[in-house]
């Protein structure tokens, strides 16, 4: 201490000549390092890491966006205003094959949360993430619409984005006793306004993405109760697969009607886990394409 007086004495000398005493308008110089600091702190305040001489750390580079340029279309199944618009909802549209009801209310847990409810808030989940990953993501409606859009809309929409894969969101409403989910397959069909044979092979492909990163995100088995028993089912009866003319699916993401099943698809945590299985999933399938 004897040492440091005179120094510390003489440093404040200068600091008043200079006019620094008073602080006025700006900060006083620091003489010594602040009590507890150290040469490392130092460096490592100014961007160096510590060490013996490291390079200057540097700036992250920009964020990797895999799918930038993609165009994804997710269609949450049903719509929760459904309910209040039967007449709408009842009449008939053409899916190629034959006529169906433009809609449907969809299904519902024992406690009521309604599959059109689960649908559009995992497709909001599933937009965000990938929106992340850099993809254009449209949803077939986003809770605006007091009813629909119809089977045949939902697949029109998928159509006139150019989209480069579209995946439409439920949940079944199997006998209690069942569990699990799956994804169904457009079936390869020419009939009328119906022609899936262009997509009916990429389709698979994305299924079978789906399944995987599906299950592996969420730890669900894949339903034994339909289709086979590995998670695809494939089907020539639906509008919103049989009018498309991109990769499209539908996945059915477990069954409301069995307690197990409704447990995990009514909790948030679960869903943001389906989210990101059906997000990764997606991904998947347009990394091994080319863009269009």
């Amino acid at each position: 201490m004897a040492v440091l007086l005179p120094a510390s004495f003489a440093a404040w000398l200068i600091m008043q000549a200079a006019g620094g005493g008073s602080g006025e308008g700006k900060a006083a110089p620091t003489l010594l390092p602040p009590p507890g600091s150290s040469e490392e702190d130092s460096q490592a305040s100014d961007g160096r890491p510590s060490g013996d001489g490291g390079e200057a750390t540097r700036p992250p580079g920009p964020e990797r966006k895999p799918l930038a340029g993609r165009t994804v279309v997710i269609d949450p199944g049903h719509n929760p205003r459904n309910r209040d618009h039967a007449a709408e909802i009842n009449r008939t549209v053409g899916i190629g094959t034959s006529r169906k009801a433009c809609d449907t209310t969809g299904t519902a847990t024992e406690s009521g949360y309604a599959e059109a409810e689960f649908t559009l808030d995992l497709a909001r989940r599933v937009r965000n993430g990938l929106e992340r990953q850099g993809a254009t993501v449209k949803l077939t409606h986003d809770g605006g619409r007091a009813w629909g859009p119809c089977v045949d809309a939902r697949a029109k929409a998928g159509n006139e984005a150019g989209a480069d894969a579209a995946v439409s969101l439920h949940a079944d409403g199997a006998p209690a006793r069942e569990r699990g989910f799956h994804v169904i397959l457009p079936e390869s069909v020419d009939e009328g306004a119906a022609d899936t044979r262009a997509i009916a092979g990429p389709s698979r492909v994305l299924g079978r993405e789906l399944v995987a990163a599906f299950r592996e995100s969420t730890d669900e088995r894949p339903a034994r109760y339909i289709g086979d028993g590995k998670g695809l089912d494939t089907r020539g009866d639906l509008g919103g697969l049989n009018l498309s003319r991109v990769p499209k699916v539908f996945l059915e993401c477990g069954n409301m009607r069995n307690a197990e099943d409704a447990k995990r698809l009514t909790d948030s945590e679960w869903r943001d886990r389906a989210a990101r299985g059906v997000a990764e999933g997606v991904a998947e399938f347009l990394e091994g394409r080319p863009k269009s």
